[in-house]
């Protein structure tokens, strides 16, 4: 198994992962909530294959076949864990934006029917 360049991909979906997350929280900022679901599951999807990837490397090295650990490998561990850290704060960062969001509209739709009265 070519253990730098299973790593390589980890980092790849876990990168392309953090970038949907961002673009996410975007539309999250942006009251564009329908497109949030999209980008969610481009994250789902490439988290997964980040993941597939690692458990591969796992029950390559329960078998005794990785003979090192290279410090790729470690980075590579490092920024998935860390992207998916992420995810869990940018989920609950949308929550709260749709929360703002659902708030400001009933107190616009109160001050609406206020001055037309």
């Amino acid at each position: 198994m070519d253990v730098e360049n299973v790593s390589m991909n980890i980092i790849l979906h876990a990168s392309t992962a953090k970038q949907h997350l961002y673009e996410a929280l975007n539309y999250a900022r942006e009251a564009e909530f329908n497109a949030i679901e999209s980008s969610m599951k481009l994250v789902h999807t490439e988290l997964l294959q980040a993941h597939n990837l690692q458990t591969k490397l796992i029950q390559e090295d329960t078998k005794g076949g990785l003979e090192y650990i290279p410090v790729l490998l470690v980075h590579a561990q490092d920024h998935l864990m860390s992207v998916m850290s992420e995810k869990n704060l940018i989920e609950e960062l949308i929550i709260l934006h749709r929360n703002q969001n659902e708030q400001s509209e009933k107190i616009n739709h109160l001050m609406n029917r206020m001055y037309d009265n």
